[in-house]
């Protein structure tokens, strides 16, 4: 059963592979009833902290309280200006700002369902998301509206545009100013969907994941206090946007969950984030490998020192890039494993269980185990798909086919390759669609890329397999160097030696490609599906 008026997302949740939820533990049990908007925002201004500051940006700063009266006026545009009925989607877009958060907490207290999308994202993407979730509603930041404005959508009924920067009043803020600051909460289940996130790339058919409002909050009772101990005085801080739930979770819902803060960067470059860092005394901040990598090479030129948590995920960390940023700072970057269909973090490491170049352990609140093709559970040190099941899990919207693959016997297979040493921790393999097969052996794309990156001239990397007549693929490696006036042939015979050297043989790139940059999604990913668009042909350099 449900609250909402609009039942699209009630009747297109999966009936059948359902995973299996493990919610004895007192902190992971909810009312009936239930909002997270009260327990995330209002709930800090009944205890008294209305007046801490909750979000920081370069355009200013929000208390709890005046976050909580944006979102009350813009739940009452949604619903009395714009029609909004529970249940309705409503899709956002905007880079990370305080009206975005404001948006989102609007969506919710009314009744919505957030989907939050990537600023990056055009017409095309965007009108596949609109044409798939049913979007009825859309706020979007002013200064990204063209994209907004080519979409044909036929779902969409109201669009409101409002100033990420807050210097303008655009059609949201006119329309907010003539309402009240104080609103009452829908009654939504516990068991609502509160937001539909979008699997990584929306061309085709996409895949839709459903959360619910108890999901929202027990993701803040699982790795939060496991891995980042979270207290009021702490001061977040990343790159992801909020379109990306490891975004959300790190940037939003985890700080606010903790009566802390969160610093907003529209577009944090490595030396915006460093100077966020230093300027605004940080403490915890969420970024990805690559961007770890880079940031690792200015470290010196700021005052970090405020810095105590560092949180790596979206890709696997290199074991070099932890030592390297390990030996510039002394501090130890926290890798993690999530999901989209998961919403966040559910292997990871703290400062108690935490071997370099190991993910982790399960995070309290999951379970996880390797298995083979037939499901069995593989011994320690053998490679097999990662199945993980807890507090969280996938529900893809009116997609039974792929609900079947993702979910089996109550498990949630991830497409993750690893393997388990004897102390129970994860090391990750590669993606199982990112295995090159060449000659008969299996070749991790992630394993090549973590080699080469400890070749002393290499910047970045990304590695993919390319068709061959002979072996049935090569391994192929697209290759940044920190001076891009070196890239040769000579340059490439000789990476390839010294990978000879540093690694088994076989796994060594037979094709170098030397490029200015790598193809990389808003969230930091190398994206080997361009790299594979673009493949050279199958000649190698230098055998």
């Amino acid at each position: 059963m449900s609250h909402y008026q609009d039942l699209f997302a009630q009747q297109n949740l999966p009936k059948e592979h359902l995973p299996s939820f493990l919610l004895d533990n007192p902190q992971f049990q909810h009312p009936e009833e239930l909002n997270c908007a009260y327990r995330l925002l209002d709930h800090h201004i009944d205890k008294g902290d209305g007046n801490r500051i909750c979000i920081r940006s370069e355009y200013g700063n929000w208390t709890y309280k005046q976050l909580q009266e944006k979102s009350n006026q813009i739940a009452h545009v949604l619903t009395k200006d714009l029609g909004l009925k529970s249940g309705n989607r409503v899709l956002l877009r905007s880079a990370n700002n305080p009206m975005l958060v404001a948006c989102w907490f609007g969506v919710i207290k009314a009744g919505g369902i957030v989907v939050t999308t990537m600023p990056l994202l055009r017409s095309k993407e965007l009108n596949t998301i609109i044409e798939y979730a049913e979007i009825s509603h859309v706020l979007c930041d002013k200064r990204l509206h063209e994209e907004i404005d080519a979409c044909n959508g036929t779902f969409v009924k109201h669009k409101a545009f409002f100033d990420g920067t807050l210097r303008e009043k655009f059609s949201l803020e006119m329309a907010m100013e003539k309402h009240a600051t104080t609103f009452s909460n829908f009654n939504s289940l516990q068991d609502d969907v509160a937001l539909i996130g979008f699997t990584s790339g929306t061309t085709g058919k996409p895949k839709m994941t459903a959360h619910y409002h108890r999901d929202i909050l027990n993701i803040c009772e699982a790795f939060p206090p496991f891995a980042l101990q979270p207290h009021a005085d702490d001061i977040f801080t990343g790159s992801p946007p909020l379109g990306f739930t490891f975004g959300l979770g790190g940037l939003v819902l985890f700080p606010m969950y903790f009566g802390a803060s969160s610093y907003l960067i529209e577009k944090p470059s490595p030396d915006i984030l460093l100077s966020a860092v230093e300027k605004e005394k940080i403490t915890i901040c969420f970024t990805a490998p690559t961007a770890w990598r880079i940031i690792q090479t200015k470290v010196g030129e700021y005052d970090i020192s405020s810095l105590r948590k560092c949180v790596s995920a979206g890709e696997s960390l290199p074991k070099k890039v932890w030592h390297d940023w390990h030996n510039a700072t002394g501090l130890k970057i926290i890798d993690g494993i999530g999901a989209t269909e998961m919403l966040h973090i559910f292997i990871s490491a703290n400062g108690e269980h935490m071997k370099p170049g190991a993910t982790g352990v399960a995070v309290p609140g999951y379970e996880a185990k390797l298995v083979d093709d037939n499901g069995n559970e593989v011994p320690p040190n053998t490679e097999g798909k990662l199945a993980v099941k807890g507090i969280t899990g996938c529900r893809y919207l009116n997609r039974p086919e792929k609900q079947r693959e993702y979910v089996k016997n109550g498990w949630n297979l991830t497409g993750d390759i690893f393997t388990r040493d004897e102390d129970g921790y994860f090391w990750y393999v590669s993606r199982s669609d990112d295995m090159i097969i060449s000659s008969g052996y299996n070749i991790s794309a992630v394993v090549v890329e973590a080699t080469l990156l400890g070749h002393p001239d290499i910047l970045e990397c990304g590695v993919i397999g390319i068709p061959d007549e002979e072996r049935g693929m090569l391994v192929c490696a697209h290759i940044v160097l920190k001076n891009q006036a070196l890239g040769s042939d000579e340059k490439a015979k000789e990476i390839q030696d010294w990978f000879k050297q540093n690694a088994a043989p076989y796994k060594y790139p037979r094709k170098i490609v030397f490029t200015s940059c790598l193809p990389k999604t808003q969230t930091g990913k190398i994206q080997r599906y361009k790299l594979k668009q673009e493949a050279p042909k199958s000649e190698a350099n230098g055998i």
